[in-house]
């Protein structure tokens, strides 16, 4: 979604630092038209993924998970 000049102007410095650290574009709206920052070297997919708690181990071990604990109040058979 494209910022306005505006808000660009107001905080220019932190945007363009963060522009630089996650890699990714910011487009700026002015008079209709639609103007990029892009860094030079963009990061790659793979380097902008965060780290997201998750669950580790096969597929074996999901099944054998106890959810009892999990699930009080609701009506099981």
């Amino acid at each position: 979604m494209p910022i306005s000049a505006t808000k660009l102007r107001q905080d220019l410095y932190n945007i363009l630092d963060q522009v630089i650290e996650t890699g990714v574009p910011l487009e700026i709206a002015r008079k209709g038209h639609i103007v990029k920052i892009v860094p030079e070297n963009p990061k790659s997919k793979f380097e902008r993924l965060e780290v997201h708690d998750c669950i580790q181990g096969g597929p074996d071990d999901l099944v054998e998970i106890d959810w009892s604990k999990e699930w009080k109040g609701h009506n099981l058979p």
